[in-house]
């Protein structure tokens, strides 16, 4: 059976974040298994997204496929990502990570990100270095490698899989 991916991979910030997250998650949501809409907790990100930094405009597309919540500019441009709590940061890290890297290969240099956590009162700012964007590529290779699989990886339990939107998919 061939692979029903057969355009030139395409990523986005939430298959890097996932990735981190959990490999399987990343597999069921790049096959079109997007469970997200039914999670209250995505609902409860949402709402947070929604509700903060009212004053500035959120949800800059690029590209069609990379959403970031709001961008500001100075001597550079700074991308911002909304999150609610830290406990997910390396995934968000990496995923604003992504952006940044994506902006360069399109020609835009000089951009750095910074995660928002509003209900901490917290920020942390994120830069793309030499040694993180040959991680990051070496990280877009595992990512596609379990893209193109024709079966979701083989499922470990985490503390956090009660949460997930995909919980039936892997425990049921």
């Amino acid at each position: 059976m061939q692979n029903p991916i057969t355009k030139e991979l395409v990523f986005n910030g939430t298959q890097v974040n996932y990735f981190i997250v959990c490999p399987v998650k990343l597999w069921y949501f790049s096959h079109f298994l997007q469970m997200e809409k039914t999670s209250d907790l995505v609902s409860l990100g949402k709402l947070l997204h929604e509700t903060s930094y009212e004053r500035i405009k959120k949800d800059v597309l690029i590209d069609q496929r990379i959403a970031i919540d709001f961008i500001k500019k100075g001597e550079k441009l700074i991308l911002h990502e909304i999150k609610k709590s830290k406990k997910m940061e390396t995934a968000h890290y990496y995923q604003i990570l992504y952006y940044i890297y994506f902006l360069k290969t399109k020609g835009i240099p000089d951009v750095e990100g910074e995660i928002d956590y509003p209900l901490l009162r917290g920020v942390r700012r994120v830069e793309l270095t030499p040694d993180l964007e040959l991680e990051l590529l070496d990280m877009l290779e595992k990512i596609k490698e379990i893209i193109m699989q024709e079966k979701p990886p083989v499922h470990e339990k985490k503390r956090y899989c009660r949460k997930c939107s995909y919980f039936e998919f892997c425990w049921c």
